[in-house]
Formats: structure tokens, sequence, C-alpha cells
């Protein structure tokens, strides 16, 4: 995904916590630029009431969506509608669903399906075929890392997490490695997230990808100064 991305930003207000809202749009900006946001939700709850600033300071606009059906989430076909009348009038590049919901999987399904990158946000509870229905899915636990600054520790890392880590780093090598075994860290990372949307090295309390490998110190790592640049690129390859 290009970081000069046109992105419409779609939120679930009842499936998101306004605390985290912050940290999420850091998030999104890291892939692009949030041209459209709006966030569906019944504003006549008084559950709803804690958005109001929060809106305001990142000027979401709030769409109204009334409960007609008591336990029902009432934002999914508003958000639906208006996801497909962004995908036709050609405005935006991709679309990032803030939503914990499953409902939205078919949707991200059809927007991947006309071309559009899709990205997902939500809590680690997010049913499993949403996060496979996108391009990248983020944890809302993991923005919450970096914004209380968690720091990285190789003590975090289990043995059973070494393990598939590195089988799942090992078999991504094998696919892509060149003549001499190596593989540059960005294909590498780009890879591992097209075979697990959900992967991010914060799951594991890295903030990289190279550090988390490093840590588990099964695998070469080399890294090659560009001619006339300071710029230093990371290769990886098998023991």
């Amino acid at each position: 995904m290009k970081d000069d991305q046109r992105i419409a930003v779609l939120i679930d207000a009842e499936n998101v916590p306004y605390a985290n809202i912050s940290g999420i749009l850091r998030e999104i900006t890291r892939y692009g630029t949030p041209t459209v946001k709006r966030i569906y939700g019944d504003w006549t709850k008084q559950t709803a009431s804690g958005w109001k600033s929060h809106l305001l300071e990142h000027a979401i606009i709030p769409i109204q969506q009334y409960s007609y059906t008591s336990g029902k989430n009432s934002s999914d076909s508003a958000m639906i509608i208006d996801a497909m009348d962004l995908l036709y009038e050609g405005n935006v590049d991709s679309f990032c669903i803030v939503s914990s919901d499953s409902d939205f999987t078919r949707l991200a399904v059809r927007l991947r399906e006309a071309g559009k990158y899709v990205m997902g946000i939500g809590e680690e509870k997010t049913p499993t075929p949403f996060i496979a229905s996108c391009d990248k899915f983020v944890y809302i636990e993991n923005i919450d890392k970096i914004e209380k600054n968690v720091q990285a520790s190789d003590e975090k890392l289990n043995n059973k997490m070494k393990q598939q880590l590195s089988s799942l780093i090992s078999a991504s090598i094998v696919d892509l490695a060149d003549e001499n075994g190596y593989v540059f860290m960005g294909d590498l990372g780009n890879s591992i997230i097209r075979k697990h949307p959900d992967f991010d090295p914060r799951t594991y309390g890295f903030h990289q990808l190279t550090p988390l490998i490093k840590a588990l110190g099964s695998f070469d790592i080399e890294e090659r100064k560009i001619p006339n640049t300071n710029v230093k690129h990371v290769y990886i390859r098998n023991k």
C-alpha cells in the first residue's frame, strides 16, 4: 500500500472504544491520507455521548442510524451502503473499516474484488473471517502498546511463539529467496502479511520486524548499504 493513498475511514461506533480513536487515526496515517472520515451509530443513545469531543477534535462526520431492532448493530447497513457509494464514486484509493464485527466480512471481500486495498482495525476479539477478508488487519491492543510506549523485549517470546514465528518466517524466506538464499526484509514482511493479515511485530512486544527476527536467533541478517547514500537495506536468510 502506497503512503499517498486516499483512504475512506468508516467507523462502527458500536464496536470500537472511543478512547482509542486518536491512536487509531494516527495508525491509519501511516498508510495514507484519510480523506473521508465517517462514524456510524445511534447518536440518540446515552452510551454514544462519550464520542462527541472526539468527533469534533478529529473532524469525523457522525452518521445517524437508528436501532430498529433491540440487540442488533444498527450501523451495518448504513456503513455498507456508504462504502459502495464511495467505491463507485471513485474518489478514494483504499478503505479502512474500523470494527470488531464479522458482519463486515462480505463488504471487505467485495471492496477487494473491486481492486481496493482494505485495512481493518478492531479488537483482538474480532472474528477470524473478517480479519482474513482484509489485506491488513491491526489490533487496537497493538496500537495501545505504541501509545503507552511499551518497550520491546525478547522476554515476551516464549518457546512456542519462537517456534511458530520461526516456521512462518522460514517458509516465507524459502518462497522468495534469491540464489544466495537472501530475501529483502520489506518483501518478507509483505509476504507474511499476505498470508496472515493480522501479523504485527507489536503482538510480540516489538515495534518492527527486524528486531523481532533478531530476537529469534534463527536467521542470518545482513545490512547492505546503498552506494553514495546513508541508507541501508536489510536482508535475511535461513541459517
